[in-house]
C-alpha cells in the first residue's frame, strides 16, 4: 500500500488491516476496521482511477479497450496483457491498487 499512497501522505500511514473501496464514486481508496482511511486524491493512481482503468500495469483504460473492441482490436489487447503476464512482466500487486490481477477488470467490464 505504501506504493500506492503519495508522498508525503504515504508517511503517515498507520499499520492496519486496510480494504480497497474499487467503486470510482467512493472518495475513500483504502479503509479499515478500525476507522482508518486514505483517500483516493492520495494515491499515485487517482488520475488512472478517473479514467476508468482497466489495466494498470499497461495503461489501459475503458475509453481505449472500447475503441479497440469498435476496430475489432480488443480480442488483440486482452492476448497482449495475457502473454506479458504469463511472462511475469506485469506488477498488479504494486501497480493496481486493488492489489489484484487486472485481467478480471476486463471480465467484469465486458
Amino acid at each position: 500500500m505504501y506504493h500506492q499512497v503519495r508522498f508525503p501522505e504515504n508517511q503517515s500511514i498507520v499499520t492496519d488491516s486496510y480494504y480497497f473501496c474499487p467503486a470510482k464514486t467512493c472518495p475513500i481508496a483504502y479503509f479499515s476496521n478500525a476507522g482508518n482511511t486514505i483517500p483516493k486524491q492520495h494515491l499515485r493512481s487517482y488520475q488512472s482511477i478517473q479514467n476508468d482503468a482497466l489495466c494498470y500495469c499497461f495503461d489501459i483504460d475503458t475509453a481505449q479497450y472500447l475503441s479497440a473492441s469498435n476496430d475489432h482490436k480488443a480480442e488483440q489487447i486482452k492476448a497482449f496483457i495475457v502473454q506479458r503476464t504469463k511472462a511475469g512482466e506485469c506488477a498488479c500487486e504494486i501497480r493496481n491498487p486493488s492489489g489484484q490481477c487486472c485481467l478480471a477488470n476486463f471480465k467484469r467490464f465486458e
